[in-house]
Parts: structure tokens; C-alpha cells; sequence
């Protein structure tokens, strides 16, 4: 096969519209044929191609099963020419939207097999275990701890969704696929409204009201605010106990009032976020900037609000950026002394030291202090050289000592100043400019504008990676006018995306910039 066929076959590929990809892992007797069934079935009733697959497999149990289902959306395949798509027959790592697991092992497993990536991914696991042969037969205790499993999955998942799902199936007198699919629904992965998730059900005609009840426990339980906010993590790695208070529940409150309810998982979990990295009035204003997506949505999406969960989702992020403070203000909460604690298997007799390795840059110095402060130090040459010799080694400090523990509450204690500081204008300054973008882009193509929303996923973390983030989102953007107006302007837009979570060099953005624009 000649190399020209091969690179006309894989600019095909790349214009072509792709398909949703569904990957269940469940043992035999579970339901995992049913609930693959079920989405099928909704599929094809809501007009899209759909495919149902099965690759049975001797696994931990002897039974474990992997059903895949790709669907292709009526829209896509009418911007395909009305040609019927070809799907695939088995999942690909790294190309999967939603991944299903019936047991906390079988989602370890599709993560240690690539299936789970974070740019990408849904990812619902039930937290019950079946213990696989060789923990029962071991002569000691040789269980898997399930906290590993969790922490591969929020480590590896965009959204990461956990519940005992089998204890729900039990309680509702169904089987443990039908909390699961109505967790799928909860998410808003794909692209169905509930009725549709329900109507499913009705028309299998086989245990359906016990099917019916336990699909709504799930769902329940997929957006109760703990999960939902599960998938949030800070860039540092830290689980956090947020601060809640008084307006933070009226914010809530707002939430479930004014805003549909598909979107209230994730706006629930960004109030929650925000008023614990900053206060209350910094999440009312993410709330207030989301008004305008709403009744954006409202008037030009398809009802699943797509557009309004994607923005607030990075808005969210995007405001909570990384900053020292933050950093600080994670390092010294009682919730990670206790984690530590617990990951070091220290009796209650035992002294645990932590010790903090800390190498802050000139840069992020200058981030929290005041903009013109920080503005000047980025430019005065003898200062900047003065202050760059001595961070230049880094500074152990031991967080658990008085002297170190005082350090770092000092700076986050910076907090209150932080609306003042260099690094808070800068993003704003980005923030604002983003947000501008979306409207008239809305007005005109709706899914460019969906697309637009998830742009700010580049901008992440701190230091060289918040600098490439910060440079590959100013060149995605930057693109935007020469991709408004034309054929497949969504599709352009996401290829532009991908491209630079492609590599570190920005080649590939390079590339498909001058194939874009």
C-alpha cells in the first residue's frame, strides 16, 4: 500500500464527522447486554445510526464482557452526504466518550488498559467489589485497596462518576445496569433527554417499573452535588474540604431555580468550587456571567444545553486558576494532614512530618502581588535579578512545624487581596475576551459556539505548562474569525483543540493551523 493512499486515507479520516463511543465493562448476569440494548434502542428512535457490539473475555472472573456501542448522530450523517457510516466493531484506547464499569475493578481495568482519558472520557463506576480469584485465594488479607481504583479514576476520567450502584439496584429490586444508565443520563454525556432514557426501558418490556425505579435512583444519586463536584480537582492534586456558607446554599438555591436542570451538576459544583477558592460574591459573579449563555441556549440550542454546561464547566475552572495562594491555602488544610496521614498508615501514636518542596519563579511572585507591583518587578532589571538568585535553588519547608506552617498561612492568607494582583487582570482580562466570543458566535453556528466554550481547557496548571496552555489558547482563538462561516466550522475548531493537547512543541498546531486558516 503506497504511502500516498495512506495519507489520503487519513485526511478522510480527519474530515469526517465522528461517531459517540460507548464502552460497557460488566461480568455475566449483570445487564450489561441490557443496558447496551437500551442505548441502542434510544438511539435509534431518537434518528441516529447505532451499533451494539460484544467481546467476551476470560478476565479476573472468568466472565467479564466488554459491549461497545458507537452511535452517529442524524445531523452528522446528513453533513456526511447521507451516507451511512461505518462503525467500528471494538473500542479503541483513548477514543471513547463514555466508559460504564459494573464493579470498581472492571473500571480499574479500563483505565489501565488506555480506554479512560481525561481530555475526553465520562467515566461511572459502581464502587461495590467482587473480589477476583486471586484475592480470595490469597493466604492473607490480599484485597485490592478500592482507593486505588478511585484515584486511577479521577486521575484518568474527565468526569468521573462513583456510587455503590449495585446497593441501589438491590434497594429498587432491579439489576445493577438500570442505576447505571440512569447515572449515563445524569452526566449529560450524550445527546438524549431523560424521557428518552426512560422511554428506552418502557418499550424493552421486561421488568419495567422495577427498572424504571432504579434508573431514577441512579440518576439521583449521578447529581448529588458530591459526585458532581468529584470531577473538579485542583491542578495540585489536593483534595480539598470546600467552605460552605450561608449565600453559597443561596447560590445553590439560584441554581436549581433559574437555570434547567441539565445544567445543575456542574453549576452546583462550580458555585461550590469558587466559594471555596475565593467567597461567595466571586461565585455570584460566575453565576451572573452564565446568564447570557443561558437564554443564549435557551433560544438556539437543541434543549440538552450543551453550551451552557461546557461554559460553565471551564468558566469554572478557568476562574479558580492555580495560583501560589491557592497552593498555600491547599497545603495547610486539615483534610490533607488527615489524607496523609492515612496514605502513610500512621498509628494514632506515630509523629508524621510533612516537608514541602517549594521552587517558586519570579513569575509566579510577581502573580500574587498587586498588578503594578508585580507588573514592575517582571521589568526591573536588578530587582528581577536579585529575586531570581535567590528562588533559584528552591526552599525545603516542613509544613507540620510551626515555622513552616505559619509560612504558607501567611501567603494564603493572601486570599483577600487576590482581586488586586497581576496574575487575577491577566485572566480576567482572557476570561472576558472569551466570553465576548460566545454570543454572536451562538447566534450564528451553535456548535462552533460549543466548541468555542471548551477552547480554555488548554489554559491549565502554572509555570511552563500555564505559559504553553496560555500560548496554545491565544493561537486557537486567534483562529476563530477565519473559521466562523465556513463548512464544518465545528469540526475545524475541534481540530484545532485537539491539536494542541497533541504534543508540548506546538508543532501540530502549526500544522493544522495553516490546513484551518
Amino acid at each position: 500500500m503506497g504511502t500516498g493512499f495512506v495519507a489520503h486515507f487519513n485526511t478522510l479520516v480527519t474530515k469526517s464527522p465522528a461517531a459517540i463511543t460507548v464502552a460497557i465493562l460488566a461480568m455475566g448476569g449483570e445487564g450489561g447486554g441490557v443496558l447496551a440494548d437500551w442505548l441502542v434502542d434510544m438511539a435509534e428512535n431518537a434518528g441516529c445510526f447505532a451499533q451494539k457490539t460484544s467481546v467476551p473475555g476470560v478476565a479476573q472472573r472468568t466472565g467479564s464482557t466488554i459491549y461497545y456501542c458507537e452511535i452517529f448522530p442524524e445531523e452528522a450523517a446528513r453533513a456526511a452526504g447521507n451516507r451511512e457510516p461505518v462503525l467500528a466493531l471494538m473500542p479503541v484506547p483513548g477514543e471513547l466518550d463514555v466508559v460504564i464499569a459494573s464493579e470498581l475493578m472492571e473500571c480499574g481495568r479500563a483505565v489501565q488498559r488506555g480506554l479512560v482519558t481525561p481530555e475526553r472520557t465520562t467515566l461511572i463506576a459502581s464502587t461495590h467489589r467482587v473480589y477476583s480469584m486471586s484475592e480470595r485465594t490469597h493466604i492473607g488479607d490480599g484485597r485490592v485497596d478500592a482507593t486505588q481504583f478511585i484515584d486511577a479514576g479521577k486521575a484518568a476520567a474527565r468526569i468521573f462518576v462513583r456510587q455503590d450502584f449495585f446497593r441501589l439496584a438491590q434497594e429498587s429490586g432491579s439489576v445493577i445496569s438500570a442505576p447505571l444508565f440512569g447515572a449515563l443520563a445524569a452526566t449529560g454525556a450524550l445527546p438524549f433527554s431523560r424521557t428518552q432514557y426512560e422511554e428506552a426501558i418502557r418499550r424493552s418490556g421486561v421488568g419495567v417499573e422495577a427498572s424504571l425505579a432504579a434508573f431514577a435512583t441512579g440518576f439521583a444519586a449521578a447529581q448529588r452535588l458530591e459526585d458532581a463536584s468529584s470531577g473538579a480537582r485542583s491542578a495540585s492534586g489536593d483534595a480539598a474540604a470546600p467552605r460552605v456558607g450561608i449565600r453559597t446554599r443561596a447560590l445553590a438555591k439560584r441554581v436549581e431555580e433559574t437555570f434547567p436542570e441539565p445544567s445543575h451538576a456542574i453549576l452546583l459544583a462550580g458555585v461550590l468550587r469558587l466559594g471555596d477558592y475565593q467567597d461567595e460574591r466571586y461565585a455570584t459573579e460566575y453565576l451572573d456571567k452564565l446568564d447570557e449563555i443561558r437564554d443564549l441556549d435557551t433560544q438556539f440550542g437543541s434543549g440538552d444545553f450543551a453550551l451552557l454546561r461546557e461554559t460553565g464547566r471551564y468558566l469554572a475552572l478557568w476562574m479558580s486558576y492555580e495560583d501560589a495562594i491557592r497552593v498555600a491555602d491547599l497545603k495547610i488544610r486539615s483534610a490533607r494532614f488527615a489524607r496523609v496521614r492515612e496514605e502513610a498508615d500512621a498509628s494514632a501514636d506515630q509523629l508524621v512530618r510533612i516537608k514541602e518542596y517549594l521552587h517558586p519563579r519570579l513569575e509566579e511572585i510577581a502573580d500574587i502581588l498587586p498588578a503594578a507591583a508585580g507588573d514592575w518587578l517582571l521589568h526591573a532589571g536588578l530587582m528581577k535579578r536579585m529575586v531570581e538568585r535567590l528562588t533559584r535553588n528552591g526552599k525545603l519547608v516542613e509544613t507540620t512545624s510551626l515555622r513552616g506552617f505559619l509560612q504558607l498561612y501567611a501567603i494564603s492568607s493572601l486570599r483577600r487581596f487576590r482581586r488586586g494582583s497581576l496574575r487575577f487582570h491577566r485572566e480576567h482580562h482572557l476570561i472576558d475576551g472569551w466570553m465576548l466570543e460566545l454570543p454572536p458566535v451562538a447566534r450564528e453556528d451553535y456548535a462552533l459556539a460549543c466548541e468555542v466554550a471548551q477552547v480554555p481547557r488548554l489554559v491549565k496548571g502554572y509555570g511552563d505548562t500555564h505559559h504553553r496552555g496560555s500560548r496554545n489558547f491565544a493561537a486557537v482563538m486567534g483562529a476563530l474569525p477565519h473559521v466562523r462561516g465556513r463548512p464544518n466550522a465545528a469540526e475545524r475548531m475541534r481540530r484545532l483543540r485537539d491539536a494542541a493537547l497533541a504534543d508540548d512543541t506546538g508543532e501540530k498546531l502549526a500544522q493544522v493551523l495553516q490546513e484551518v486558516a
